[in-house]
């Protein structure tokens, strides 16, 4: 599994349709995907999943009127539940094959184990592997299907993996229940080429996926981690991300090395209809060029922009506000995935 600042040959994004997932709040998330594929648009393919031709038709006109139509934009007529590209497409892989050298492990996704609803994004998946045009696994243990969300993982490029134990390792979650973590270990070398796993604690407070890591830390370089870190001991994240931090201060590498573990501040606490939202910096996406991060009109905004910014000094680092986008329990991590470049 290739690191995420690795080249790209395209971004697989699926256009909002499932207002459920923003209930109450959905008339502004088509232009929050607008801006999202505006600055996509400038760096490499995007991959768009529409429902129908007529979904299509809207679409175009949003990222007309948003100035964000290119060339680089093509569409999948597709029918999905929702379209979190994160967690229900394929993640794709490098390999030694000269023929062959990308492929997709599509992994048995079923609405983080929570929703009835995941049938079609499962099937687009399956959709999505021949669109690419490269050979395919699915991974399966004993005749079932595994399931594994791209949220919960972040890869170094080098063979080293971070999840949390609670997303992965909890039968409660019912994800792949009575798997042990050596099994789960040994699935992920197999299909993904790891080598060793950095197992966290838990994510944070309103995350509908039970602990995504890609909302707390994330590889920045083959031996850098940025963490998520909140100060305030009266907040509800303090104490699961000082956890996880000490976790990381204590972890090595894949060869045994300590690794550069980076503090990355939390904004402050978004609420909405008295939930508290997973409103986090780490939910940034690293494409060809630039680092698209998620903003909060917050004062530590600037904070987390100027820390990207200094650990990625060749890429633009572009703000994207999510203060209504988080509202659907994501941000722009959980809504793209990434297809390799050769």
């Amino acid at each position: 599994m290739p690191a995420e600042w690795e080249p790209h040959a395209a971004t697989w994004l699926g256009w909002p349709h499932n207002k459920t997932d923003w209930p109450g709040k959905f008339q502004p998330i088509p232009w929050v995907y607008a801006e999202i594929v505006r600055n996509l648009a400038r760096a490499e393919r995007i991959e768009i999943l529409v429902q129908d031709a007529r979904a299509e038709e809207q679409a175009r006109g949003v990222l007309d009127k948003a100035n964000a139509f290119s060339d680089n934009i093509r569409f999948r007529r597709v029918v999905t539940n929702r379209g979190w590209m994160r967690d229900s497409a394929p993640i794709f892989v490098k390999r030694q094959n000269k023929n062959d050298p990308i492929a997709a492990v599509n992994w048995h996704f079923n609405a983080w184990a929570k929703y009835p609803d995941w049938r079609d994004d499962a099937k687009a998946s399956e959709r999505i592997v021949k669109w690419a045009g490269v050979p395919a696994f699915r991974p399966e243990v004993t005749g079932k299907r595994i399931v594994l969300e791209g949220g919960s993982i972040d890869a170094n490029g080098r063979g080293l993996l971070l999840a949390t134990e609670e997303c992965l390792l909890s039968d409660v979650q019912s994800r792949n229940p009575g798997m042990s973590q050596e099994e789960l270990e040994r699935v992920l070398a197999d299909y993904l080429g790891i080598e060793k796993v950095i197992w966290l604690d838990r994510g944070i407070t309103g995350d509908d996926t039970h602990g995504h890591v890609d909302d707390i830390s994330r590889f920045v370089a083959a031996d850098t981690v940025l963490t998520a870190v909140e100060p305030n001991k009266n907040d509800d994240n303090h104490e699961p991300l000082r956890v996880n931090r000490e976790r990381l201060r204590q972890a090595t590498d894949q060869s045994g090395r300590k690794l550069q573990v980076v503090d990355l501040p939390m904004p402050a606490p978004v609420v909405f209809k008295g939930r508290h939202l997973p409103a986090s910096y780490a939910n940034f996406y690293i494409v060809n060029g630039a680092v698209l991060v998620p903003v909060f009109n917050d004062k530590n905004d600037r904070v987390a922009l100027n820390i990207l910014s200094d650990l990625f000094p060749a890429r633009d680092i572009v703000p994207i506000y999510c203060g209504d986008l988080v509202w659907g329990l994501g941000a722009i991590h959980c809504m793209t995935q990434q297809q390799p470049g050769l």
